[in-house]
């Protein structure tokens, strides 16, 4: 036999060898660890796709923000979109009263919140200076016994903290931007892309779809409904919640005497759409301008007020609104409210929740493969249903 016919029959036989030999080395690995490598590895390609996806997000996030709160805001206007177009409304009427009621909503409740604060101003600003120079006169010759020096060092540290924190929050990886361009270019895009939705959900859905491989269409289909009813739901919820928290925080102030009840209330219906952190920030507030203006005991029921309105809302509100359509624990809001702040700032504790509530209800589904049980929501809920019920009815 020849030495060409010789080389590939011992290179055989080395590679038989040396399967052997990896073979008998993986036996002595015991099984526990080769199943945490093998569950590690993929852990580490997906958290290098995950990181990816981010990075994305960053560099793109004079799109990806508008494209969020057009979503959002869609999902708070759709019940009364879809409620316009079942009684027949023009979808271009109904589209427009959409759009413009909101912006409307949103300017009143912003010029209201301005105009009361002009009209009270001067006397919050003075009572607020008179109830500072008591509590630092009462530090000085009370049983505590400060120093000016040390008050104006504990001032300086909790000022410092707070622009640090403020700074964290307004300069997240996702800020719209910091200057007037970014912010009405961001608005302009939103508006557009609202409008889009509204017009052609049902076009901009089935590109997407088509986007992916034709056997895994049917699946990404029914994820992508039952996630958007999800949205809407949590977004109707939140908008409920919010009402009812700005109503009965900013009554209780009224009621109480603390100035500027209106402004709180309009803050805590903003805030509401942040759960718990927003909550949390706006009543304080509420118990800080009625501690310096009304005294220790007014604060103490407005402190009252605010977590009886909070347990109410966390306790009663939430369990029977959301029902079992958005299964988010607690636990989890708070850790994906956290982190959405941490990663992405001020937007990012505005999306973490409807994300990760959109993120549950779709590994749910394909998990279950419910779209090969026939399990979907209905069209009239979704916001690619663009034809009426009517029409459908009599196709």
């Amino acid at each position: 036999m020849s030495e060409s016919e010789e080389k590939p029959r011992g290179s055989f036989f080395d590679a038989l060898r040396q399967r052997t030999i990896h073979s008998e080395i993986g036996g002595t690995v015991p099984r526990g660890v080769r199943v945490a490598a093998a569950y590690a590895w993929r852990f580490l390609v997906i958290a290098a796709g995950i990181g990816v996806a981010i990075w994305l997000v960053i560099q793109l996030k004079m799109l990806v923000i508008p494209l969020l709160v057009a979503i959002l805001v869609a999902a708070l206007v759709w019940p009364a979109f879809t409620w316009m177009l079942r009684r027949r409304f023009p979808r271009w009427l109904a589209i427009v009263l959409s759009v413009l009621g909101t912006l409307a909503i949103i300017s009143g409740l912003f010029w209201l919140a301005i105009w009361q604060i002009t009209l009270q101003w001067g006397s919050v600003r003075d009572r607020t200076v008179e109830a500072t120079q008591q509590f630092r006169a009462y530090l000085i010759d009370g049983p505590l016994h400060l120093t000016s020096q040390q008050i104006d060092d504990m001032l300086q540290q909790g000022l410092t903290l707070l622009q640090q924190q403020a700074e964290l929050l307004w300069s997240g990886a996702l800020a719209i931007g910091s200057t007037l361009g970014h912010v009405a270019t961001g608005l302009l895009l939103t508006i557009f892309i609202l409008l889009c939705v509204l017009a052609d959900g049902g076009g901009i859905w089935k590109w997407v779809t088509r986007l992916f491989p034709k056997a895994a269409r049917p699946a990404i289909d029914g994820a992508g409904r039952t996630g958007w009813l999800t949205v809407v739901t949590y977004a109707r919820t939140q908008l409920l919640v919010a009402t009812i928290d700005a109503i009965g925080i900013g009554l209780g102030a009224f009621l109480l005497g603390v100035p500027l009840a209106i402004p709180v209330g309009v803050l805590v219906f903003l805030g509401a759409f942040i759960p718990f952190v927003g909550a949390v920030l706006t009543g304080a507030l509420a118990v800080f301008l009625a501690l310096v203006y009304n005294g220790p005991w007014i604060a103490l029921w407005m402190l009252i007020v605010v977590l009886g309105v909070q347990q109410i809302e966390g306790h009663i509100l939430q369990p029977i609104l959301m029902g079992s359509a958005v299964k988010v624990h607690p636990l989890a809001v708070v850790l994906v409210v956290a982190g959405g702040a941490m990663i992405a700032g001020i937007p990012g504790a505005l999306f973490a929740v409807p994300l990760a509530a959109f993120v549950n209800v779709v590994v749910v589904y394909l998990s279950r493969r419910s779209w090969e049980t026939g399990e979907r929501p209905e069209p009239d809920d979704l916001i690619w249903s663009t034809v009426p019920r009517q029409r459908r009815r009599s196709a």
